[in-house]
């Protein structure tokens, strides 16, 4: 789960708990909430913890210069 998808379930889980007022007998749309904005919220913390290493790698690498090196024969 990237960045993205984690946001998008925090918004999709707190608009399900704090917008929408229906009642269903299936369901509890407001736990449902609450559950979409645990899960998405738990997805950015272990995407940060396990990716963040590798991002910051491959930003403070230095770049490799390479000259050519061209040799003539008389």
């Amino acid at each position: 789960m990237g960045i993205g998808v984690g946001i998008f379930l925090i918004a999709v889980g707190a608009i399900l708990t704090f917008a929408v007022h229906a009642v269903t007998d299936v369901a509890n749309i407001q736990t449902i909430g609450v559950i979409l904005m645990i899960v998405g919220a738990l997805g950015l913390v272990i995407d940060l913890i396990i990716f963040a290493p590798r991002r910051r790698g491959v930003e403070t690498a230095a770049p490799v210069a390479r000259e050519r090196v061209t040799t003539y024969e008389t």
